[in-house]
């Protein structure tokens, strides 16, 4: 695996050996021993997600609050988005800054979002398979979230607004000024 940290502090974009033949293709998309190594951090994840969405649809920001806080190691199936993570991490040099990676199911890259971090993605293709670990059990009663055109964070989504689909329930999320972190 290749591991390149982003300009976010814990913040990885993880690259797996792929070995292709006639057959088709096989990778190790993940290892804990591995991925802890690799990372120079100890991440349990306890909980395994996926989601199938369609052109447009946009899933985010989110984050949960505390001690439900939660780490990501996302990675897409099929398909291709546009991964974004944001640093909320109170006194952190990079607050209010994010990265933003496509993941598609060629380039197989995986990204890590550490505790601290609002996260969503939008899907770039017809459709994708979206695939993500976490390292906490989801609370409801924690979740919190950031609009996604929140002027001051400027993320370009890489379509234009008018095609994106995105939930009632993210569509009246605060700004980062006024999110509860």
């Amino acid at each position: 695996m290749i591991v390149e940290e982003t300009k976010l502090k814990g913040c990885f974009i993880i690259a797996p050996r792929v070995f292709n033949d006639d057959r088709g293709y096989f990778f190790e998309c993940f290892n804990q021993k591995t991925f802890n190594k690799l990372i120079n951090t100890e991440v349990n994840f306890v909980q395994d997600n996926e989601s199938f969405s369609s052109k447009g649809v946009l899933r985010g920001l989110h984050h949960q609050l505390g001690e439900h806080a939660q780490a990501k190691l996302v990675r897409v199936i099929k398909g291709q988005v546009l991964d974004v993570a944001v640093d909320i991490r109170k006194g952190s040099e990079t607050f209010g800054q994010y990265v933003a990676v496509e993941l598609t199911e060629d380039n197989k890259k995986q990204l890590f979002v550490p505790r601290g971090f609002a996260h969503g993605f939008i899907v770039l293709s017809d459709t994708a398979i979206f695939s993500y670990k976490c390292d906490n059990f989801y609370n409801k009663e924690s979740e919190g979230g950031i609009i996604y055109n929140d002027k001051d964070l400027s993320i370009d989504w890489k379509l234009e607004e008018k095609e994106f689909i995105v939930s009632e329930k993210d569509l009246v999320l605060p700004t980062l000024k006024n999110a509860v972190l």
